[in-house]
């Protein structure tokens, strides 16, 4: 709670909040501090690291989570405050050291001994290396012509580097932290990972371990680039679109709870980089009202599906601890032994789904919005490359709802299709508090959502130097 007071606070602030450290033996000055983005991501960690603890109570207590619980749950604590440093180092070293102390993550997937958990647990850490690899470099390479490694010296750097270093840089770390994000085709750990997590691990992976490869992303393109050339926003678009639609096409033909729920992950990753790509090209154009729409739709969504996302996973964990699979197929008539987490779990499927009474509608509305306003505005490729993504979008959000029909139908209705299936209970008050509190959220932020928009003029000023006002966002197209 103090955690989201802050978050708060720093968002409506006119300026940002700085700290730095006395200089270290190493001759580095460490700082940490909030500015607009930084304290955006923090507030969607605490958001979901709250009802996560709460429903983690009752996980570990009926002996879900492995061997040596109390390890674990230390690690858990270790991993949201890398987390938290992650969103606020100011500083190149701060922030890598952070990030390497993220690799924490690594023990909580493999928190059994199972073939399927070794394997996801390699294959993260392996790709994590690469990412980080990748990362490195670009960061060093910024640094180089900034000469500094503080975050204020880097602002705006990349357009004073030779165009060959520019691109270079950008590269670098756009694909290093897309492979955190879990982008196709960098996606290929995701998958493998989080359906072997304990499922409130996994809540905490797909809601917010990889958004710190959007907060990257984000920090890379609206930041360190005051100014990106159109080939740029194309590449971050495109990479949305693939990865929406492929996503959403590889959860469709999924019989796993938990891995249809991992690949929803990697297709709401490409709507949050739908929004990106959508902005960079309008800002590239000179349309800064509509860049800060698109801009705002993407980090809506990164807020919204932290929740929506983290009460599936929670959702699924209670059916697979009362199922004792994670098939669908063995399933069935859940909602009988199991009706309040059939109820959560069915709102968090109509918020991923982007139906009209819950939040996930808003993010992807306003998402839809820029392309179709900006159609008409752009030139070249670009005036067919905004319809074209409006188009796979809605294509996506419908297939996405298909996809969610299936795994509800398949899941609670119907007649049970095992023993387990048909003695299911009710999961724990705990684990149940955990859901309700992130279903409520999501319900808020739908019927709050025009007072809700006005959080982020922070942002838009601080990386677009413009606002989008409420009328901008009467779920119209008059942001211009």
């Amino acid at each position: 709670m103090a955690a989201a007071a802050a978050d708060a606070f720093a968002l409506a602030a006119p300026a940002p909040w700085r700290w730095a450290a006395p200089e270290t033996v190493a001759g580095f000055r460490f700082s940490i501090g909030l500015d607009a983005l930084s304290a955006f991501f923090l507030l969607s960690l605490a958001a979901l690291a709250a009802p996560v603890s709460v429903y983690g109570f009752g996980y570990i207590r009926h002996g879900v989570y492995g061997r040596s619980p109390v390890m674990r749950s230390g690690l858990l604590n270790a991993l949201l405050g890398a987390l938290a440093l992650i969103f606020t180092a100011g500083h190149v070293v701060l922030f890598l050291a952070a990030w390497e102390a993220g690799g924490a993550s690594y023990f909580l997937v493999t928190a059994s001994h199972e073939e399927e958990t070794r394997h996801g647990g390699w294959l993260f850490i392996l790709m994590s290396r690469a990412g980080a690899g990748m990362m490195y470099a670009g960061l060093l390479l910024l640094a180089e012509f900034a000469g500094s490694l503080d975050f204020d010296k880097l602002s705006g750097t990349g357009n004073a580097m030779p165009g060959a270093a520019a691109a270079a840089a950008f590269l670098l770390l756009f694909f290093g932290f897309g492979i955190k994000a879990g982008i196709i085709p960098l996606h290929a750990w995701l998958p493998a990972a989080h359906p072997v997590a304990p499922s409130h691990v996994s809540a905490l992976l797909s809601g917010i371990v990889i958004k710190t490869g959007i907060y990257g992303i984000a920090r890379v393109c609206f930041d360190f680039y005051l100014e990106m050339p159109p080939w740029a926003g194309l590449v971050v678009l495109a990479a949305g679109v693939v990865s929406g639609l492929l996503g959403v096409l590889y959860a469709l033909m999924e019989h796993d709870l938990k891995r249809l729920l991992a690949f929803h992950s990697i297709e709401n990753i490409g709507i949050i980089l739908m929004g990106f790509g959508g902005s960079l090209l309008l800002r590239s154009y000179g349309y800064p009202k509509l860049a800060a729409l698109a801009l705002v739709a993407g980090l809506f969504h990164t807020l919204n599906h932290a929740l929506f996302k983290g009460l599936l996973f929670l959702g699924a964990g209670a059916v697979v601890h009362a199922s004792h699979t994670r098939n669908m197929e063995e399933m069935g008539g859940l909602i009988r032994g199991m009706p309040r987490t059939a109820m959560y779990f069915l709102a968090g499927a109509a918020a991923i789904s982007g139906l009209l009474p819950l939040n996930g509608f808003v993010s992807e509305w306003l998402t839809c919005q820029a392309p179709l306003a900006g159609f008409g505005t752009t030139k070249e490729i670009t005036r067919v490359a905004f319809p074209v993504a409006g188009a796979l979008l809605a294509l996506t959000a419908a297939l996405a709802a298909a996809c969610f029909v299936k795994a509800f139908g398949i899941t609670f209705l119907a007649m049970p299709r095992s023993e387990h299936a048909r003695d299911a209970k009710e999961c724990c008050p705990s684990m149940r508090a955990g859901m309700a509190w992130l279903a409520l959220a999501c319900v808020v932020l739908r019927l709050g959502a025009q007072w809700m928009i006005p959080a982020f003029d922070g942002a838009t000023l601080e990386l677009l130097q413009t606002r989008i006002s409420l009328s901008a966002v009467s779920w119209s197209t008059a942001a211009l």
